[in-house]
C-alpha cells in the first residue's frame, strides 16, 4: 500500500509527460520550434501579477492596462482531457491510501519502513532506498495527497483554457511525488534527492508560462535562491557523515549525543560540532521555506498558475523546510544555540512578511505574503522546542491556506483575471459561494475561535511564552504583533474584493462563479479548515502528544507542561490581537475607507518602504547581482574578448587567416606578375650581400672550414673530420 502511494503520482506524471509529448510531436512533426506569430501568453489566463508590485498607492492611484481579451491562439494539446482524469484520479487514490496510513500508524501505531532496492555500496556509505513511514512522516503524507488532489481537480477548470494542459498536470504529479519522496526517506541522501526534486519541479510550474518573461524570471530567481539554501544543506550532510560516518536517520540519531562537546575546525574557527551542523541544516531550511534573508522567491513565485500557488507554497516545498528541522529534532534538542537561532530567524520572518502583507495589492501576492509569515509561526515553535506544535500549524496551515489561494483563484477566474484588489469591489452578491469560503479561509487564518487556526497558532504563542530560550519573549513578541497585523491584511482583502463598490464595471458585470470543478475543491478545504483543528488538539498540542508521535519526534521534556501553565490572560491575547486587527481594518475600508489615502500621505516613506518589501531585491540587486554582472562583463570582453579571441588560438588562428588571404591574392595567374616577384626577390639577395650580411656569413663559413688557417688547394677542400676539430655549422659551404 505504501509503495502504491508514493508511486502513483509518478505513474500520473509520466503518463500526462507522454500524452504532452504525442501532442507536441502532432503540433509540430518537423520538431521546428513553437509558432510565436501568435503572440500570446500561452495561457488563457492572460497576465499573472506583472504588475503587482509597481509603486502603486493603495487606492487606485496608477492604472496598468489588462487585455481583457485572452484568446487561445492553439487547441488544446492531443489527450488533455486524459491526462487530466488519469493524473487526479490516481492523485485521488493515493490521497484515500493516504488517510489510511495515517490511521494505521499514527493511531495503530504500526510504523512502517520498506527496503525498496540497495542504493550506494561505497565504503562507508551503506544505503539502501527505503521508505520510512512513522507519524511525522504520515501526518506529511495526508497533508502533501490530500491538498494535491484537490489542486489537480481544481486545475481541471481553472486551466480548461490552457492549450498546454497535459504538460502542467505532468508537473504537478512530479512534483507531488518528489515531496513524497522528501518525507518518505529514510536518510538525509535520500531527503535531498526528494529536496532537489521539489527545487527543480517548483521551476518548471513558476515558469510554466514560458512565454512571459516575468514567468520564466520568477522561476530562475526560485532555483537560485533555493541553490543558496542547498548549498548550507549540503554543508550539513556532510559534517554529519564526517563525524558520524553515516547518513542514515536511525544512526545519526543514535550517535548524536556521542557529539556533544566536539569541535569542527570550520575556517580556523573551532566550532561546536552539533550548533554548527544543525545552523547549517537550517540554512537549507531557510531556503526552502523562504525565511527572512532568503525569503525573496516567494511572493515572485505567484508568476504560476495559481494552483501551482496553492500546492507549493501552502502545503508542500515551503512547508519542508519545517518538517527536515522535525525530523532532525534529536539533533536540534543537543544544540541550544542553534534553537535560539531558528527562534530568532522565524519569529522575525513572522513580523517583516506581515508588514508587507498591509499594502500589497494583488491579491496572490497578499496571501503569499502570509504564507511566509505564518512559516515563520512554524520556526518559532521549533525553535522552542515544541515541534508537534509547529507540525500542528504545518497540518492545519495547509488547509486554510490552500483554500485561500484556491479562493483568490475562483476570484481572479470571476474577474476575467483581474489580480489587483484595487480594481475589484462588490464582488459577495456575484460570487456568493467563493466569497463564502474565502470568510472561512480568513476567519481561520486569524485565529477566529473554534477554527483551525485558532488551535495551531495561539498554541505557538504560548509556546514562545512559556520557553527558556533565550530569544523567547522576542518570538513571543513578534508573533503576537504579526498575529494583529494578520488580522487587519486579511480582511482588508476580503473588505476590497468582496464589499464596496466595484471599481471596474465592466469585469464586474460579467462576473460569475467558476465552474464545479473549481467549487468542489473549495467546499472540502473549508470543510478542512474546521475539521483540521480541535479533533486533532490533543494528540498535536495536548497531554497525547508521547503518544501520537512516539520516537518519530524528539520533543522538549517541559515545553509542553509549562504551556498548560501559563498566566490566565496569555491565552486570549492572540484573540484580542485578532478583534483589534478586524475593527481597524473594518474602520479603514468599510466605515471610512479615506483613511488608509490619508494616512499613506502623512507617512509616504514608510509606505514606500512596505511596498518595496523592505528593498530587499534592491538591496540584494546592488550586492551581489551588479557585482556578479560586472565580473562577468569583465570576463566577457576583457578575458574572452580581449585575450583569447584577440591573442589566443582565435587570435592567432584570424592572423594565420589574414596571411593566407594575402598570399592568395598574389597568386594571380598572370606571367609577368611572377617575374615581377621573382625580380624583386633576387634584387633583395643581392642587397643583402651587398650590405655585408651575406660576406660576413661567407667569412665566417671559410674559417670553420680551415680552422687552423691553412688554405687547402681547389678540389681538396672538404670538411674536417671530429678529430680535426669542431664541425662546421649546418649551411655553411667550404
Amino acid at each position: 500500500m505504501i509503495q502504491a502511494l508514493v508511486f502513483l503520482p509518478l505513474i500520473g506524471a509520466l503518463i500526462a509527460g507522454a500524452i504532452a509529448l504525442m501532442g507536441a510531436h502532432a503540433r509540430n512533426p518537423s520538431g521546428d520550434e513553437m509558432d510565436h506569430a501568435h503572440g500570446h501568453d500561452d495561457h488563457g489566463h492572460g497576465h499573472a501579477d506583472a504588475h503587482a508590485s509597481h509603486a502603486h498607492d493603495d487606492h487606485g492611484h496608477g492604472h496598468d492596462d489588462h487585455d481583457d481579451h485572452h484568446h487561445v491562439a492553439e487547441p488544446a494539446a492531443f489527450g488533455s482531457r486524459a491526462a487530466e482524469l488519469i493524473t487526479a484520479g490516481l492523485l485521488v487514490v493515493s490521497a484515500a491510501l493516504s488517510w489510511i496510513t495515517f490511521v494505521d500508524v499514527a493511531f495503530n501505531h504500526h510504523d512502517a519502513r520498506v527496503v525498496l532496492l540497495s542504493w550506494i555500496n561505497s565504503g562507508d556509505l551503506q544505503l539502501s532506498w527505503t521508505l520510512r513511514v512513522d507519524t511525522l512522516t504520515a501526518v506529511m503524507l495526508v497533508v502533501v495527497t490530500t491538498v494535491s488532489s484537490l489542486v489537480h481537480i481544481y486545475s481541471l477548470g481553472y486551466m480548461e483554457d490552457d492549450p498546454n494542459r497535459p504538460r502542467f498536470m505532468g508537473y504537478l504529479s512530479l512534483f507531488t511525488f518528489m515531496m513524497l519522496m522528501l518525507v518518505t526517506a529514510d536518510n538525509l541522501l535520500q531527503l535531498f534527492f526528494g529536496w532537489e526534486g521539489v527545487g527543480l519541479a517548483s521551476y518548471l510550474l513558476i515558469g510554466f508560462w514560458f512565454k512571459k518573461p516575468s514567468a520564466n524570471a520568477a522561476s530562475i530567481k526560485a532555483f537560485v535562491v533555493n541553490r543558496v539554501g542547498d548549498f548550507g544543506f549540503l554543508l550539513g550532510i556532510f559534517g554529519i557523515f564526517m563525524l558520524l560516518g553515516t547518513t542514515d536517520f536511525d544512526a545519526i540519531f543514535a550517535g548524536a549525543p556521542a557529539l556533544a562537546g566536539k569541535t569542527i575546525n570550520f575556517f580556523g574557527w573551532h566550532a561546536d560540532a552539533l550548533t554548527l551542523i544543525c545552523l547549517l541544516l537550517f540554512v537549507g531550511a531557510m531556503g526552502k521555506s523562504a525565511q527572512f534573508l532568503l525569503h525573496t522567491w516567494l511572493p515572485d513565485a505567484m508568476e504560476g498558475p495559481t494552483p501551482v500557488s496553492a500546492l507549493i507554497h501552502a502545503a508542500t516545498m515551503v512547508t519542508a523546510g519545517v518538517f527536515m528541522v522535525a525530523r532532525m529534532s534529536p539533533l536540534f534538542e543537543l544544540a541550544p544555540n542553534a534553537q535560539a537561532v531558528v527562534l530568532l530567524v522565524g519569529a522575525t520572518t513572522a513580523f517583516f512578511a506581515a508588514t508587507i502583507g498591509l499594502v500589497q495589492n494583488d491579491i496572490k501576492r497578499i496571501v503569499a505574503y502570509s504564507t511566509c509569515s505564518q512559516l515563520g509561526y512554524m520556526f518559532v515553535a521549533l525553535g522552542t522546542g515544541a515541534y508537534s506544535v509547529a507540525m500542528f500549524h504545518l497540518f492545519t496551515h495547509a488547509f486554510f491556506k490552500a483554500l485561500l489561494f484556491l479562493g483568490s483563484g475562483s476570484v481572479i477566474y470571476a474577474m476575467h483575471h483581474e489580480q489587483d484588489i484595487r480594481k475589484m469591489g462588490g464582488l459577495w452578491n456575484k460570487i456568493p459561494f467563493t466569497y463564502a469560503m474565502m470568510t472561512i479561509g480568513t476567519l481561520a487564518l486569524t485565529g477566529f475561535p473554534f477554527t483551525a487556526g485558532y488551535f495551531s497558532k495561539d498554541a505557538i504563542i504560548e509556546a514562545a511564552y512559556a520557553s527558556s530560550n533565550p530569544f523567547a519573549f522576542y518570538g513571543f513578541l513578534m508573533t503576537t504583533v504579526a498575529a494583529l497585523l494578520t488580522s487587519f491584511y486579511s480582511w482588508r482583502l476580503v473588505f476590497k474584493t468582496f464589499h464596496g463598490k466595484p471599481h471596474d464595471q465592466k469585469h464586474y458585470d460579467h462576473a460569475h462563479e467558476p465552474p464545479m470543478w473549481m467549487l468542489f475543491p473549495l467546499a472540502i478545504l473549508g470543510i478542512g479548515s474546521f475539521a483540521a483543528g480541535f479533533p486533532f488538539k490533543e494528540a498535536f498540542a495536548g497531554h497525547h502528544v508521547g503518544e501520537f508521535f512516539r520516537e518519530s519526534l524528539k520533543m522538549n521534556p517541559h515545553i509542553l507542561d509549562a504551556m498548560h501553565h501559563l498566566p490566565g490572560w496569555v491565552p486570549y491575547l492572540p484573540t484580542v490581537m485578532m478583534v483589534v486587527g478586524f475593527l481597524i481594518s473594518y474602520l479603514f475600508y468599510i466605515r471610512k475607507p479615506y483613511l488608509p489615502v490619508e494616512l499613506a500621505n502623512q507617512h509616504p516613506l514608510l509606505y514606500k518602504f512596505l511596498l518595496n518589501k523592505w528593498y530587499f531585491d534592491e538591496l540584494y540587486d546592488l550586492i551581489f547581482v551588479r557585482p556578479a554582472k560586472c565580473i562577468g562583463h569583465f570576463l566577457w570582453k576583457k578575458g574572452d574578448g580581449m585575450v583569447i579571441d584577440g591573442f589566443g588560438p582565435d587570435g592567432v588562428s584570424a592572423r594565420v587567416l589574414d596571411v593566407t588571404r594575402g598570399v592568395v591574392k598574389v597568386q594571380t595567374g598572370y606571367l609577368y606578375h611572377y617575374a615581377f616577384a621573382m625580380l624583386i626577390g633576387v634584387a633583395g639577395l643581392i642587397t643583402w650581400f651587398i650590405f655585408g650580411l651575406g660576406a660576413t656569413n661567407v667569412r665566417l663559413c671559410h674559417d670553420l672550414a680551415d680552422p687552423l688557417g691553412h688554405h687547402l688547394p681547389a678540389g681538396r677542400r672538404r670538411h674536417p673530420r671530429l678529430s680535426d676539430g669542431p664541425r662546421p655549422r649546418r649551411g655553411c659551404r667550404s
